[in-house]
């Protein structure tokens, strides 16, 4: 079926980050969150709340 909506938010996510040139750590800074969550998004291991998605955006 391709890839699943984590995995497809993830990669969005990180595109946009990289687009930026923010780091991960920066990424989360800014979002006021963890950086490590930030990397489980990005590799599609966790399924952010609606909350945590719009502090991303």
């Amino acid at each position: 079926m391709g890839v699943d909506i984590q995995q497809r938010l993830g990669l969005t996510i990180r595109r946009l980050r990289e687009a930026k040139g923010w780091s991960r750590e920066d990424d989360a800074d800014r979002a006021g969150i963890h950086r490590t969550y930030v990397s489980d998004i990005e590799r599609g291991r966790r399924n952010p709340t609606i909350t945590v998605v719009e502090k991303l955006a």
